[in-house]
């Protein structure tokens, strides 16, 4: 059994709260930089520089990434030998208005959806896996509202072909539009319930996103995949929602997407919940491990 107090809780999330919005993912740096080398279009290719720049700047003067450091989701998998010693949903909450307030970020949270009232930084929507082992995965992310007010959910019948489904994603893509700050990383969550398919997509963004599967149509697949796998889908939606020429900030171009990540879980036979979610191109998040 192992023992970890709040107060060590408390300094991890803020630690973390802190890194998401300084610090871009290498992944998504990575994946910027490749599509800036693909790009044609100059004014395309001059707003994807002045991204990748923001996020060089933002690291070395620790400054936040984006000026919407988002409502933050703390993703936690706690290791079933551990012991808490305190109370950890208080240590989650304190330890991210800790951190944003020693980030000097914006306060974009309100108490109350409906009164609405003063923004605050208190606040946060936790999700939790118990795991074996005696560890706890902590991971913070912070979701801005332009891409998060894109999000769809559909609840199709178990008799739909796949061209359904993948219509319905990439018109969700298509109504996002230039509006949630694209290039985007696309969440895809595929079964369970409603709630859940809508959960899987938001850890979909969560997954790292893979440069072998082609970041544009200029990058065809150097393999061919089964229809219907997972892998297989994403690529074959990378390339579809990347030939709508939204481009980067909407300005057209190779890059609509710089990736297209699902996850998949078992569903009832009357059902095939399907979830979308949208991050803009400050895709941000950090994790440690207790």
């Amino acid at each position: 059994m192992k023992i970890i107090t709040v107060k060590k809780i408390e300094n991890a999330v803020a630690q973390l709260a802190r890194e998401a919005n300084l610090f871009l993912r290498k992944d998504v740096l990575t994946a910027l930089k490749k599509s800036y080398r693909l790009e044609k279009n100059k004014r395309s290719k001059l707003f994807l520089k002045a991204i990748i720049d923001n996020a060089v700047y933002a690291r070395k003067e620790k400054l936040a990434i984006c000026q919407d450091t988002g409502l933050p989701l703390v993703f936690i998998e706690l290791g079933q030998d551990v012991r808490i010693l305190g109370d950890f949903k208080q240590a989650v909450i304190k330890g991210i208005a800790l951190g944003y307030r020693k980030g000097n970020f914006r306060e974009s949270i309100v108490s109350d959806p409906l009164l609405r009232g003063k923004p605050v930084y208190q606040g946060a929507v936790i999700h939790m896996d118990i795991v074996k082992g005696s560890k706890i995965k902590i991971t913070v992310m912070p979701k801005g509202f332009g891409c998060e007010n894109k999000s769809q959910l559909k609840m199709f019948l178990p008799t739909v072909g796949i061209g359904e489904i993948k219509k319905f994603i990439i018109e969700a893509v298509k109504t996002a539009g230039p509006d949630a700050c694209p290039p985007y990383v696309v969440g895809v969550g595929i079964g369970g319930t409603a709630d859940y398919a809508s959960l899987l997509a938001k850890k979909a963004l969560l997954k790292r996103i893979k440069l072998q599967r082609g970041l544009s149509p200029a990058c065809p697949p150097k393999q061919q995949w089964r229809e219907g796998t997972v892998s297989g889908l994403e690529r074959e939606l990378l390339l579809q929602i990347n030939k709508l020429n939204i481009g980067p900030m909407g300005l057209g171009g190779k890059t609509t997407a710089l990736a297209v990540n699902i996850e998949a879980y078992p569903t009832h036979i009357a059902g095939l919940p399907v979830a979308v979610n949208i991050s803009c191109h400050a895709l941000r998040s950090a994790t440690a491990v207790l």
